[in-house]
Formats: structure tokens, sequence, C-alpha cells
């Protein structure tokens, strides 16, 4: 299939459009929107591509709804032949969706394409975690992060990750008059707009407190940048450099190869519920809708019980 510039223009002022809807509509957040317009993208890159749709399609795409559930399934089929994981393939499509039912919903298609697709099913793999024990004994050791203000940032970022749970879209979000010095407390936009409020232990507590007098001392706060977590320039962080972060420091307790900031929050959780916290109370720290998201952790915890009966006891 071959479509002419001017054609591409015409795709491009709905995409372009939805972008802007979610953007100042709905509020999602930067990471969410860019993650949008990536998903568009390829999926458009995809439609420039004759040789991988079957069956034809029109010889010039003027419009969305000339679109049909058969060049989503052949990205789908496309995006397996390249080894995507279904979690990533599932995502791209609820872009689909979502972007479909806001084109219906403007009046500019009359048949959302992206309804009739099935999904692939995702494989139940258990959270990855460190563990804990590591974590605090590297967060405990002042000579692995210095007292600079790069030394001071990265064990905040660690710290903050794994002391709250709280995703790295919403790290990134936290400025610092959502800190509640008084209170103890954090206040986070998580995902749908939806605020919550998390508390923190006195240790963080007081590396915040350290960290914002350092931030000052660096002129930091003078720079137009509101956000908490910051580059070593003042500009706010920006997702590639928390990762780095990350697993600049979980290399050195873990092997494992994945060390994102997910982790962190994964064994944030599973720490809680190995020392007895309600499911229902992380559930709210953590932000999930419902309670289903949350119940994975017991599955972790079910094994660290194996683990323990195998050694322990006689039997077993």
């Amino acid at each position: 299939m071959y479509i002419h510039h001017s054609d591409v223009q015409v795709v491009f002022m709905f995409t372009e459009r939805f972008i802007r809807y979610i953007q100042f509509e709905k509020r999602y957040s930067p990471h969410t929107v860019s993650a949008y317009q990536s998903d568009l993208d390829q999926f458009t890159g995809f439609l420039n591509n004759p040789q991988k749709l079957s069956p034809p399609p029109p010889p010039v795409i003027t419009h969305p709804s000339q679109i049909t559930h058969y060049h989503i399934r052949n990205w789908m089929v496309e995006l397996m032949n390249q080894h995507i994981i279904a979690r990533s393939i599932n995502r791209k499509i609820a872009t689909l969706r979502k972007y479909f039912k806001f084109l219906l919903q403007e009046g500019v298609i009359e048949i959302n394409p992206a309804s009739k697709i099935n999904t692939p099913k995702i494989p139940k793999n258990l959270p990855v975690i460190v563990e804990d024990v590591k974590l605090t004994q590297m967060l405990d050791d002042n000579e692995v992060f210095g007292t600079d203000f790069k030394g001071l940032r990265d064990k905040l970022v660690i710290e903050m990750l794994f002391g709250t749970g709280m995703r790295l879209s919403e790290l990134m979000g936290v400025k610092d008059s959502d800190i509640n010095e008084y209170e103890g407390t954090i206040k986070v936009l998580g995902k749908r707009n939806k605020e919550r409020i998390i508390p923190v232990n006195n240790e963080l507590k007081l590396l915040i407190a350290e960290y914002q007098e350092l931030k000052k001392k660096q002129d930091f706060f003078g720079n137009n940048s509101l956000t908490l977590i910051v580059t070593d320039k003042g500009a706010n962080a920006y997702a590639k450099l928390i990762y780095l972060i990350v697993q600049k420091y979980l290399s050195y307790i873990s092997t494992q190869n994945k060390r994102s900031p997910h982790v962190l929050r994964h064994t944030f959780a599973t720490s809680l519920l190995n020392r007895g916290a309600d499911l229902n109370a992380i559930k709210e720290l953590l932000g999930h809708a419902n309670l289903s998201a949350t119940q994975i952790y017991t599955h972790n915890s079910v094994e660290r019980l194996k683990s323990i009966y195998k050694q322990a006891h006689p039997k077993a």
C-alpha cells in the first residue's frame, strides 16, 4: 500500500487531535502520552509497508475509516514475529482501542475496528523483587552513595521508590510542594489523575529535608524546576535518568537481569505483605484500582512460605 504525503497528513490530523485530547482534557501523564504517541506512530509506519498487509488494503488510505480489524491483526502478527512480549502488544492494542473509540465519539468513523480484536494472553509471571535485607543494608551504608548532591539525589530516588512503592511516572511528578513535612506524607498523582497520600518513615523524611537543603545551596530551586527529583544541573528528572540510577545501585546487590524502578515497587509491596500488612492497605498504598492487581504479590509470599517450610520442617 502506498500513502501519499498529503494523505499521511490527513491521518496525522486525527492522531494529533487525539493526543491533545488525552494530554489536555484527560490530563494523562507525559510518560503515558509519549507511549500513546509512539504506539500510533508505529502503527502508522506499519501501514506504510504494503508487503505486510493482507488482504490488500485500498491503494491509498485517505481516512481512518478505511482501516479495518485485518490491518490491526496483521500488525499484531508482525509484533509477535518481532518477539514483542504479550504485555507490550496488549498495551499497543489498548492504545488503538482508545484512539478509535475517540474517533467514534467524534463522529470521524462509524465502526471501531479494534473492537473485534482478541489480545494475546499474558503469562502470569511472579513479580521480580530484590532481597529487602540486602537493599536496606545498602541504603544504610553511607559510603555507597556519597554526601555530594548527586549521591544524595541517587539515594533519595532509591529510598522513595522502595519506601513508598510509587511508580516511575509518579516519582517524576512529585513536586517539593507535595511533601508535607509536618504530617510525614507525600501527595502522589497516579493513574487516571487519581491523587493519593502515602506516608513516609522518619528516615526518609529526614533524607528529603537534607536533600532539599542541599538543593537550595545548589540554587536549583531558582532554576524554574518544581519537581523534587532533578538532574545534576537542576532540570526536571527524566525517565532514563531514574532507570540508570536504579540499575546502577541494584547491580550492587542483585545479579538478575531486571533491575528497573518497578522492581523496587514490587519489593515494597512484597515486603509489606511478608510482614503481615493487610492486602487492602497495600492496594491503597500502591494506588491499584482493584484488589486483583494487588493479589499477585500473595504468590511471592506463598513461595516464601514454601521455602521456609522446606528448610525447617523435618517431613518437607
